[in-house]
């Protein structure tokens, strides 16, 4: 039995005993069967965690393989060497195996939700409802469709660009199965699904990476010390990533501290902490042991210690999947659908206090904002260290438009923005068209491409010569030509609020999430045509860009109008289950939101045409400066003056005066 082989079986054993042990502890293994009630048999209770574990263990493998592939293996100008072809290839086949177990889990979970034998199931109808109509299904659903895409085009692949958006597709593929378990039924669903999300990927990036980076020592493969260096640098930002996503999971499912010693998931949970910190030391005690010995070409110690930590690794995720099978604490709801559906408390009648205090965090939006804040800080600290500098307002703009971000989406502004239309529509506006224009204007594509280092190895790709493909990709030109960006900014909130688009955002925390993101985006796009100083595929000249500026705003206003004159309230289903009982009538709101589209336009609009005109004032003195630099070049080579038509001129004249001279 080959070394590779044996690795598995030893994972597989410490997963499945860890899964059982787990199961039996908390009482999943062997619960209260009521005589009269439905069982679904004891197949289905021990095959469901079985292939819900095989599941998420063949997605970890194949987003490790992809990872190694895209990121840890250096390739030749955007190609992949002869070990990562191996490793995507490898990828189709473990996804083939993620689609396989994603469909047995469907099948085991209808058996357990109907209380009914598989066989049951399987000679039913159910199976076809439950897998395009209910959310449990359709998210295993989609676990199938995507695995067997990822094994069909994995076939194919043979660039590192391919091989990223076959990862990226995997990463995606690992969600909608954890969003729809106990992260959907927290009292708290925001805080939990956003921690859940984060920590599937972190976890996946680690562990699949990890397992990939072992098989490929133990195989005895080339460039184990470069994988392994760009492993372990982006290893300790997963173990950050899974550590506070587990914090807010744990705050978003437990209500108080005694429920980690008086209840089996609190015990799990602190099973699975411990596991965790262990983790943590042993991987920062096997960098600091092994990886000057991997450097020095000796593989062993590292190959050693790296399979302990993956063992560890592998029971942590059995315990992980007895978690999920485990019920949490009961929680004591208030008798309040508003709290149902917003994971809070209608909150009082809005006053000018409230919005200041009323603060609420909003897990996902934090982390983005943290990750621009930090990211731009660091561009600037590498630089100034580096002895370069960088232009103050620039930075001063990207931080303010980081600022106005946090207030418009952590402050009683987000939570009112889910009760009443006009303060949804105040948060709309600020967040596609104020804080794009500011962090537009830090250049943080400029910023990156002069922080960021260039590939050690030539022809190989890192962050910065990433960027630089996404920048020159096609679909960054069509995305970014300004008929595309305009099109987008107009039409796509036309779309929104004239459709059912709205109310569907509006109750699935999910949606919510896109479609505030999708204000940032959108935004960004746009005023990065107009006011950008980022390269960019296409650039209008600024007569251009004010044109465009002129032509997209009164959409805006239009849509003001419309909003105003309209009878009927959008999404009323919505609103009229959070049973709001201060304030004026949704439809009043309504109308009061569409002057708020209608007169806010103003102040982007002055802020744009403000930048607009310093930038045309900068570039003419530029290019003027530019001009005469290139007159007193002239000027000292030939004698003249350096102005072309000047000197033209002066030889007219003094053609003239030699003339005379001779008549």
């Amino acid at each position: 039995m080959t070394r590779t082989a044996r690795l598995a079986l030893a994972l597989t054993a410490a997963a499945l005993a860890a899964l059982v042990a787990a199961m039996i502890a908390g009482g999943a293994a062997f619960p209260r069967i009521i005589p009269g009630l439905p069982d679904e048999g004891t197949l289905t209770r021990w095959a469901l965690p079985v292939s819900k574990l095989a599941m998420d263990v063949a997605g970890l493998l194949t987003v490790g393989l992809l990872l190694a592939a895209t990121a840890f293996l250096p390739n030749d100008k955007g190609l992949l060497g002869k070990s990562a072809l191996g490793y995507v290839k490898a990828a189709s086949w473990t996804a083939l195996v993620w689609a396989g177990a994603g469909a047995l889990t469907m099948v085991f979970t209808l058996s357990e939700t109907l209380g009914l034998p598989v066989a049951d199931v399987l000679g039913g109808n159910e199976l076809t409802s439950f897998a395009s109509q209910v959310g449990q299904g359709i998210a295993l659903t989609l676990v199938v469709l995507f695995g067997v895409s990822i094994a069909l085009f994995s076939r194919g692949a043979i660039t590192a660009g391919a091989s990223a958006g076959l990862l990226a597709l995997a990463l995606v593929t690992l969600l909608p199965p954890a969003l729809t378990s106990h992260a959907s039924s927290s009292p708290n669903h925001d805080l939990a699904t956003t921690g859940v999300a984060v920590h599937l990927i972190s976890l996946a990036l680690w562990v699949g990476g990890l397992t990939v980076l072992v098989t490929h020592g133990m195989r005895k493969q080339p460039q184990l010390d470069v994988a392994a260096a760009r492993f372990s640098r982006m290893a300790v930002w997963c173990y950050v990533g899974v550590g506070l996503s587990g914090v807010f999971s744990v705050l978003a499912r437990l209500t108080a501290i005694s429920d980690l010693w008086t209840s089996p998931y609190g015990v799990l949970l602190v099973v699975k902490t411990v596991a965790f910190v262990l983790l943590g030391y042993v991987g920062w005690w096997h960098r600091q042991r092994t990886m000057g010995e991997l450097a020095k070409g000796k593989p062993g110690a590292f190959t050693r210690l790296a399979v302990g930590e993956l063992v560890l690794m592998f029971a942590t995720m059995g315990l992980a999947v007895a978690l999920a099978r485990t019920q949490p604490p009961a929680v004591t709801l208030p008798a309040d659908r508003a709290f149902e559906l917003l994971g809070f408390p209608m909150p009082p009648p809005i006053t000018l206090g409230n919005l200041a205090s009323l603060w609420w965090l909003d897990l996902f939006f934090a982390l983005v904002a943290a990750a621009l804040a930090g990211l731009y800080a660091g561009g600037v600290i590498r630089l100034r260290r580096r002895g370069d500098a960088w232009p103050a307002g620039r930075t001063a703009a990207w931080f303010v438009g980081v600022v106005i971000l946090v207030i418009a989406t952590q402050s009683g502004m987000a939570r009112y923005a889910q009760v009443l239309f006009s303060v949804h529509m105040i948060e709309h506006m600020t967040l596609a068209m104020l804080v794009p224009i500011f962090l537009v204007l830090g250049a943080p594509v400029t910023l990156a491409l002069r922080a960021l280092k260039p590939a050690a190895r030539r022809g190989d790709r890192g962050p910065r010569e990433w960027l630089n493909v996404v920048l020159h990709s096609a679909f960054v030109r069509v995305l970014t030509h300004p008929a595309v960006a305009t099109t987008i900014f107009i039409v796509s909130t036309y779309a929104l609020y004239f459709t059912p688009l709205f109310g569907a955002a509006m109750e699935e925390h999910l949606g919510h999430i896109v479609m505030t993101l999708h204000f940032l985006l959108s935004g960004s796009l746009f005023f990065w045509v107009i006011i950008g100083v980022d390269p960019a595929p296409h650039k209008l000249p600024h007569v251009g860009r004010l044109l465009t500026l002129f032509v997209t705003m009164p959409f805006h206003a239009f849509f003001g109008i419309a909003l105003m004159m309209m009878g009927t309230v959008i999404a009323s289903d919505w609103y009229e289950q959070l049973g709001r009982t201060w304030g004026v009538s949704p439809l009043l709101d309504q109308q009061d939101g569409g002057a708020i589209a209608w007169g806010f336009g103003e102040i982007p609009t002055l802020i744009v045409l403000l930048a607009l005109a310093f930038q045309w004032y900068r570039d003419d003195d530029r290019r003027a400066r530019t001009a005469d630099r290139r007159a007193d070049a002239v000027a000292a080579r030939t004698g003249g003056t350096g102005d072309a038509e000047l000197d033209s001129y002066n030889d007219y004249l003094a053609k003239l005066n030699r003339r005379d001279q001779v008549e």
